[in-house]
């Protein structure tokens, strides 16, 4: 028989790096901003939290003596600031100079999985381990601590209550983010940023800083993603080229979701429970159905993508100047 009770806390681990990618990548999109960046932001997120965590675990005698708030606050501030600077460098090219933002973003992922493997590469080096990854148990048991008595409550803890902080984080950031889009006059004023910058710019909005703020907002919330991703579910264990395709799927959430960061919960959800249906869907020994079942998530991609193309509803389309540069003297 099927094992929710165990496939649902693995489907929720695999969809929190999606939701933070998503969200961060909704907030991006409702300023105008197509941000393609986001798996290199989501790898450049993971890879500063590993420095700040491996140089204070290097600066301590024994790792027996770590700080339980130092080895959470670094990598948390490391990781945001790095993925900061990966937000401010897509803005400064694609708001201030106005690049093409596909080129962009697709830029932007290609350097940040060079710049993590090249610092992950390093630190392997220098850490001088048999095998080409690098293991932060120390920290990362701080992140994937969960509640002392979830295990007490039988399937309702294992389901609801066995995560780590991030996880809870992911939630909250997605259901903050709806509302100050709905509800908020900040949250008007970035609506209308996407959707007519021109118009917005003439009620006295400042549409470059809107941009700005928004895109490197969503950078720091995808950015948590990775760290989440190295920390929680990879048990601390960093190795090059092991994000996979979560950045991508993350974006294409976004589609799925229809911008709506709140809906980006449970969707992340399914994503995720898509993502590790193989494991659970009895193949035998057949391997050709086990590769069918990994490509679900592609399917459901796909499928997503033509349902979207299709509708007629003006709120289910995405923010009308969505890639689109804006130059204020065309006024």
């Amino acid at each position: 028989m099927f094992d929710f009770i165990s496939f649902i806390p693995r489907a929720v681990v695999q969809g929190i790096p999606l939701l933070f990618g998503s969200t961060g990548e909704t907030l991006s999109e409702k300023a105008g901003n197509l941000n393609l960046g986001i798996p290199g932001v989501m790898y450049v997120g993971g890879i500063c939290g590993v420095i700040g965590s491996f140089l204070y675990e290097q600066s301590l005698p024994d790792k027996a003596m770590i700080n339980g708030a130092l080895a959470i606050l670094i990598p948390l501030l490391c990781c945001l600031v790095g993925s900061l600077l990966m937000g401010l460098l897509y803005c400064f090219l694609t708001v201030t100079l106005r690049a093409n933002q596909n080129v962009t973003g697709l830029a932007l992922t290609t350097f940040g999985v060079g710049v993590g493997n090249f610092f992950g590469g390093s630190l392997i080096k220098l850490s001088g381990g048999a095998v080409p990854s690098i293991a932060l148990s120390a920290t990362s048991s701080f992140f994937h601590a969960s509640l002392p008595f979830a295990d007490n409550l039988g399937w309702f803890g294992k389901i609801f209550l066995s995560y780590g902080f991030l996880a809870y984080t992911a939630i909250a950031v997605s259901l903050l983010a709806a509302w100050i889009l709905r509800r908020t006059r900040v949250g008007l004023h970035l609506r209308a940023v996407g959707e007519s910058p021109t118009t917005a710019d003439a009620a006295g909005v400042n549409v470059n800083r809107y941009k700005y703020v928004a895109t490197c907002s969503g950078c720091m919330i995808a950015g948590l993603g990775g760290l989440y991703y190295v920390m929680d579910y990879a048990s601390g264990v960093w190795s090059n080229n092991a994000f996979g395709d979560r950045g991508w799927l993350a974006i294409a959430l976004v589609i799925f979701t229809i911008w709506r960061p709140d809906t980006g919960v449970l969707s992340s959800i399914l994503f995720g429970g898509l993502y590790i249906l193989h494991m659970y869907i009895p193949s035998g020994m057949n391997l050709a159905i086990k590769e069918l079942y990994k490509m679900l998530p592609y399917v459901v991609t796909v499928v997503v993508l033509v349902l979207t193309s299709m509708r007629r509803k003006r709120e289910d389309q995405p923010p009308a100047s969505l890639g689109v540069p804006y130059f204020r003297e065309e006024r």
